[in-house]
């Protein structure tokens, strides 16, 4: 019988003594382990349990779906895609590791591997989940113990002003706006200035190191009277000097609160993972998607 503190493991590969090792590997170190020989028996599974594992370990070259696909998969699907998904191949060439980074996987370990770095990566992304897991079921909690009755953020004539932008680093440039909307007539400020302005303000705060990983920050942006969202992250890269392509995805709007932010934080890494996947994306759409937030479900709240 599973115990309660037991985190559950989902290990997927095609090769019958590499999954007996790490079965044995980590219920040693009580874990509770499920196997699938390819993407497909795994998918397969994930639809057939009660409830989703605590992390995903994957191979990439499988047949019937390979570990790409299955991570696309993953990726794709609401009640799965918050599980951190780590690869464990064969595959060690730089451009396969910059690959699988780019894709959006939590970690990328090459075989051989050794046994104490694999359970350290495991341990940490499961504690990372709790964290969030926790801090979601809290909030939940505080605003249905305190009978919260949620009014919008922006009111109806305030809606033209919310403004989402894209902003990329440039070595030789600086920041540059790749994308923004609406446009600047319809705003009272400039989209472009802005926007640098403020991907200016949070490296010379944070560093450039600092916004190598996906994060956000809300703020108060004082000379135009507004509030803002800042989520920052990057891919792999061998044409910058940092290493990594930098970008900022920024949702600017005369009123936010931190509520509203965690919602907008989901949409915007959801179009960060577009992003590092170099697919498409309609920025007309996304800035719907926030002013929806922001106008129906969340935002200020008086008890």
């Amino acid at each position: 019988m599973q115990a309660e503190s037991q985190s559950v493991i989902l290990i997927v590969d095609d090769n019958v003594d590499i999954l007996y090792h790490l079965k044995v590997l980590l219920e040693d170190n009580n874990y509770v382990v499920k196997t699938a020989v390819n993407g497909r028996d795994a998918i397969k599974l994930l639809s057939e349990i009660k409830s989703p594992p605590d992390v995903i370990i994957s191979d990439i070259m499988m047949p019937g779906m390979n570990g790409y696909d299955f991570f696309e998969a993953v990726s794709n699907t609401p009640q799965w895609n918050r599980i951190p998904f780590l690869f464990l191949t064969a595959k060690a060439a730089p451009e396969d590791i910059r690959l699988g980074k780019m894709l959006g996987v939590d970690d990328y370990i090459t075989k051989p591997f050794k046994r104490e770095d694999l359970i350290a990566s495991i341990s940490g992304k499961i504690a990372r989940n709790n964290k969030s897991n926790l801090i979601d079921k809290e909030i939940k909690q505080l605003l249905s113990s305190l009978k919260i009755q949620m009014q919008p953020s922006i009111s109806n004539k305030d809606q033209q002003f919310l403004c989402l932008t894209m902003v990329y680093w440039n070595d030789i440039t600086g920041p540059t706006v790749k994308e923004g909307y609406p446009s600047d007539e319809n705003l009272p400020f400039s989209i472009n200035t802005i926007g640098k302005q403020l991907f200016h303000a949070a490296t010379s705060i944070y560093g450039h190191d600092k916004i190598t990983k996906s994060q956000g920050i809300l703020l108060n942006i004082e000379n135009i009277k507004n509030k803002g969202y800042l989520f920052f992250d990057s891919f792999p890269t061998e044409n910058e000097r940092y290493g990594e392509k930098q970008y900022m995805l920024s949702v600017i709007t005369p009123n936010l609160s931190y509520f509203s932010s965690l919602k907008i934080r989901e949409i915007l890494k959801e179009i960060s993972e577009k992003v590092k996947k170099n697919q498409d994306w309609d920025i007309k759409e996304y800035w719907g998607k926030i002013l929806e937030i922001l106008s129906v479900d969340s935002g200020l709240f008086h008890p």
